[in-house]
């Protein structure tokens, strides 16, 4: 008789997290059903098993089963990209559009404790989210005259839609330092690495946060996660390339950054188109791969497009396009506000690599302040905390991005394929995405339509407008 298929969960408030991963491991050695397994382990014997062979066998894609559901509460903004950077959990924090900052909701970094300099730091906080505030109600109201409500729509429906596109003009004023919630999702392979980055850390709020994450998950993971620990190598690598990078861009001209394009594609691959239609021959078909791309190469424009059209004519908005779009990489270096670069690190399939946030590359300055008629004020506050960044790099560089608002850009490096390039310029053209966003997005998207012209025509990219639109509707000055 042949055996039923089963499918169910193992419930994690029935089971604790290293069981339901030891659970999972012992299948592959065991013909027991995944409930009997579990029903023969207890909290030691799992944490026997990880101690023998995650950690002293190195066995550790068995603690990928193990995850967790993790609240992080009170941190700085700038803690949040160190937490954010691990490419393997899912996050959801504040979000800068749908809630406002009260006047004390920032981080006083404890590297400043008895430091001359706190008093400044904290004048500086109080005066950015006093502006804040101030701006709240005039550039909203500024977006009202700009936005007439539609003939059908409710007062309470207009005021939903209105009110976040104020918010997030004036989230420009909002400092590294801006306290948030996060939530992490992760298993515990991909925790542990998180834990020790964040102790391998040059702050010590992050050093401390890491800790904390530590203790959290030891309750619920006691072995997977017990030796994690700060790394030396990430420690002396950091010191030494910063070191290098200084005493390198000593002997090399400094170039302002009004001198070069704002976003450039750097590197592409020159033949990939072809070897994305190779790859997508070579999945459905019986060839070599040397045998499909000759077959590619060989090909009229006609043939290609006729093969471009069967990998992606049918693709929906709302589809995952085929792996083999995986086969071409993109290279951009973008020069974009600190507030764009939050949810541009959300997309975190993709390679990226961000300079230190710090205000020497100027501000973004949105046309809605000067239609509100506070841009003076806007301008007094940015400057100011301009100062107080170059004081305290001059004391800690690491420290002084806790000042630095989001309207200050920085560099970003990002490297990525064309799937993983779809769904970003899918979700950050559309009309609901930030303006700061949707200008990088569609730069990026008309760089890569004439790198890629044969399946660039087929990214699902908003109509409506172009990056040199965005800037002019929404930016009085970009830098």
């Amino acid at each position: 008789m042949p055996r039923e298929r089963q499918v169910y969960l193992l419930d994690p408030q029935d089971l604790p997290p290293e069981t339901i991963a030891v659970t999972f491991a012992k299948t592959s050695r065991s013909p027991q059903s995944f409930r009997q397994i579990a029903a023969e382990l207890t909290a030691a014997r799992s944490a026997d098993f990880h101690e023998k062979w995650v950690v002293g066998y190195g066995h550790a894609s068995v603690a990928e089963h193990a995850v967790l559901h993790i609240a992080v509460e009170n941190l700085s903004r700038l803690a949040v990209e160190s937490l954010e950077s691990n490419r393997l959990a899912s996050y959801t924090e504040k979000s800068t559009r749908y809630q406002q900052w009260g006047p004390d909701d920032f981080f006083i970094p404890p590297e400043l404790d008895h430091h001359l300099l706190r008093e400044r730091f904290v004048d500086t906080c109080r005066d950015l989210f006093d502006t804040y505030t101030r701006c709240l109600d005039p550039v909203l109201a500024a977006v009202k005259r700009e936005t007439p409500r539609d003939p059908e729509e409710t007062e309470d429906a207009w005021l939903r839609r209105v009110r976040p596109q104020g918010v997030d003009v004036c989230r420009f004023l909002l400092p590294a330092a801006a306290l948030a919630n996060v939530g992490m999702t992760i298993n515990a392979r991909a925790l542990e690495h998180a834990i020790s980055k964040m102790l391998s850390h040059p702050l010590a709020e992050v050093r401390a946060i890491g800790t904390e994450i530590k203790t959290a998950a030891r309750q619920s993971i006691p072995t997977l996660v017990k030796y994690a620990d700060a790394v030396a190598y990430l420690q002396s690598a950091g010191e030494r390339l910063t070191a290098q990078s200084a005493a390198t861009s000593q002997s090399l001209e400094v170039l302002d950054p009004g001198d070069t394009p704002w976003c450039r594609l750097v590197h592409f691959d020159a033949d990939a188109e072809i070897r994305i239609l190779a790859a997508a021959l070579y999945r459905f078909g019986r060839q070599p791969y040397a045998q499909a791309l000759a077959a590619v190469q060989a090909m009229p424009p006609a043939g290609r497009i006729q093969l471009a059209q069967a990998v992606l004519a049918d693709l929906g908005p709302h589809d995952t396009p085929l792996r083999e779009l995986e086969y071409a990489a993109f290279t951009f270096d973008v020069i974009l506000d600190q507030g764009a670069y939050a949810e541009l690190k959300r997309h975190r399939m993709m390679t990226q690599t961000p300079q230190a946030l710090t205000a020497a590359l100027g501000y973004a300055l949105p046309r809605r302040f000067v239609a509100a008629s506070v841009a003076d004020d806007v301008c007094r506050a940015l400057d100011s905390a301009h100062q107080t960044w170059a004081a305290l790099a001059g004391f800690n560089p690491a420290l002084a991005s806790y000042i630095v608002p989001n309207g200050f850009n920085r560099r970003v490096l990002i490297n990525t394929n064309l799937r993983s390039l779809m769904h970003f310029l899918a979700l950050r053209t559309a009309p609901n995405a930030h303006f700061s966003i949707r200008r990088v997005a569609r730069r990026m998207a008309e760089l890569v339509q004439q790198a890629a012209p044969l399946l660039g025509a087929y990214l699902h990219i908003h109509p409506g407008e172009t990056w040199q639109q965005v800037e002019q509707d929404h930016f009085e000055t970009t830098a």
